[in-house]
């Protein structure tokens, strides 16, 4: 997306940027960058600023307040044990963080073993409590019928969102997944995350039902 002056910004623009999770996670990623995208965030006025761990007290301690730091549990592929997703998530919260995302263990949802996946989003839940959580099921490793199920233990495990996608796995967000939780979400928010490169996508992801974006 081209860079603007956030005087110039329509009414429409300022709206839909009030929905992004500003988000820079690579690995190879510096507290210059990290500084860039908080400040961005502040000037445009995001939703939050999505960044790895450790990160999160410098950001937080830069933005005293201004904007609320986002940061990654479990991240990416998910198969952290509950107790160490708990224990990441203290310690993001403890530096700053008002927002988490959470990647679930893909592999208990291939066994079925949903009550495990209910159990440690409930573990991260009471690790954040008073926060906002959103849960990154990875939709492109699972079927349909997974993704409905996940739906339900999201909601039911006390979570505010479900998301989408990582942006590290085989792929992104798509407008199929979001029309799909948009009718089978109940008490819960959507998150679409992993590729979204244009406004056109971006109004379109909103359009079917996402409330945030992560670009």
């Amino acid at each position: 997306m081209k860079s603007v002056n956030p005087k110039q910004l329509t009414d429409a623009e300022a709206a839909l940027l009030a929905h992004v999770d500003h988000t820079l996670l690579s690995p190879a990623a510096v507290w210059p960058e990290i500084q860039t995208i908080c400040d961005e965030g502040v000037q445009y006025g995001v939703a939050s600023v999505c960044i790895p761990p450790t990160f999160v007290r410098r950001a937080a301690d830069h933005l005293a307040g201004r904007l609320p730091v986002c940061t990654v549990i479990g991240f990416p592929n998910g198969y952290h044990t509950a107790d160490v997703k708990a224990f990441e998530t203290r310690c993001a919260v403890a530096d700053g963080a008002g927002e988490i995302d959470m990647v679930i263990d893909i592999g208990a949802v291939k066994e079925g073993c949903y009550d495990r996946t209910a159990d440690e989003i409930r573990a991260v839940r009471a690790a954040c409590p008073g926060k906002i959580l959103k849960v990154i099921v990875e939709t492109c490793l699972l079927t349909d019928d997974e993704k409905i199920r996940l739906t339900e233990i999201v909601a039911d495990s006390g979570a505010d969102y479900i998301k989408t996608s990582t942006g590290f796995s085989t792929g992104g967000a798509t407008f199929a997944d979001i029309e799909l939780f948009a009718r089978h979400v109940r008490g819960i928010r959507i998150k679409a995350a992993g590729g979204i490169k244009s406004v056109a996508d971006a109004e379109r992801f909103l359009d079917l039902g996402a409330d945030r974006l992560g670009t």
